[in-house]
């Protein structure tokens, strides 16, 4: 393992632009560098946040306040609490390894530098390690969303690598393998659903929810805006809409708990002949399900359960719905429990 004064030496993560770009100059100029074209020359800014935050909003008005602050704190940190002597990995997509080495220099501005990474440091590279020597816990910090960070939770992997020790886990006894793919799946759910709840308010999010039945096998007729009697959508099995079962939909785009009075009122409107669908980008409150599981014709869908519809009928959906939630398959890990 390293010795002790190393393990107490910080390990900067950093990457080199979203596509890489400037591999070239990380690996063979021997530099670690962060880009945030406009920006100018940050050593001759005070050492103080505030300043570096003020200078952001000059050269990005638009960012928002959360942009600000995290733009401003990575740039800070690249001149004011890296050191020469600190430690770094750099993660490569185009060699599929991670880079460890150790910072020689302070903070240089180079404004002609490719891509226009012109803040830079020098570094000395000490390894190039494979990213099949790490457990997937530390290559998910490693996937850090930000451009600069600092490595904590598996520090020791690194430390370990830099000894030419491989500490990794196998695939079988790897816990964070399974935690990484609940990640993956949970942010993409998340996406999905916020990104319905503000762009699809009111009217948009029946004419979707119509379009998903639609994908399900459905023929459907909307209402138009406005008044609607309790009823958004209709929806049937055959063309003309004259063969049972008929499917009255009432659409709510709230996130909120859907409670009981709505979900009686749309029972209201449906005959005996019928069936009744509530769906909502929410949740409904226990006496709403009660309600419906007490009525044989009656059906609630819920924010959680929609996304599962989403995600399973996903490359059937209109182009313009793809084009709102922009998805692509991947494949993750999965845990096998041993016996």
């Amino acid at each position: 393992m390293a010795n002790g004064a190393e393990s107490q030496v910080p390990l900067w993560g950093i990457r080199a632009g979203r596509g890489d770009e400037a591999y070239e100059m990380f690996t063979k100029d021997g530099v670690v560098a962060l880009a945030w074209p406009g920006t100018p020359d940050l050593a001759a800014l005070p050492d103080d946040r505030e300043a570096f935050k003020q200078v952001y909003r000059q050269v990005f008005p638009d960012r928002s306040d959360g942009n600000v602050v995290t733009g401003a704190s990575q740039l800070y940190r690249f001149v004011h609490e890296m050191q020469v002597g600190d430690l770094v990995a750099y993660p490569s997509k185009r060699d599929r390894h991670v880079h460890l080495g150790r910072v020689e220099s302070d903070y240089r501005f180079a404004p002609e530098a490719p891509y226009r990474f012109c803040h830079q440091r020098r570094v000395q590279w000490l390894k190039r390690v494979p990213r099949t020597s790490y457990s997937q816990g530390a290559l998910f910090e490693l996937g850090s969303a930000l451009t600069l960070f600092q490595v904590r939770n598996y520090l020791d992997e690194h430390l370990a690598a830099l000894q030419g020790q491989v500490v990794a886990p196998a695939a079988e006894q790897d816990e964070t393998v399974a935690l990484v793919a609940e990640e993956i799946e949970a942010t993409t759910r998340d996406f999905v659903l916020k990104t319905i709840a503000r762009e699809l308010k009111g009217h948009p999010f029946a004419v979707f929810v119509a379009d998903l039945l639609e994908v399900m096998g459905y023929r459907t007729r909307v209402s138009p805006p406005g008044p609607d009697g309790g009823v958004d959508i209709l929806a049937h099995r055959d063309e003309l809409g004259f063969e049972p079962p008929i499917i009255k939909v009432q659409v709510k785009s709230t996130e909120g708990s859907v409670g009981a009075p709505a979900v009686q009122a749309l029972y209201g409107n449906v005959a005996s002949s019928e069936f009744g669908l509530l769906v909502t980008l929410g949740d409904f409150t226990p006496q709403a399900r009660n309600f419906a599981n007490s009525k044989a014709n009656l059906r609630l869908i819920d924010g959680e359960q929609l996304v599962s519809l989403v995600l399973d009928r996903y490359e059937q959906l209109d182009s313009k719905y793809k084009g709102l939630l922009p998805l692509r398959q991947v494949y993750v890990p999965e845990a096998v429990e041993g016996d």
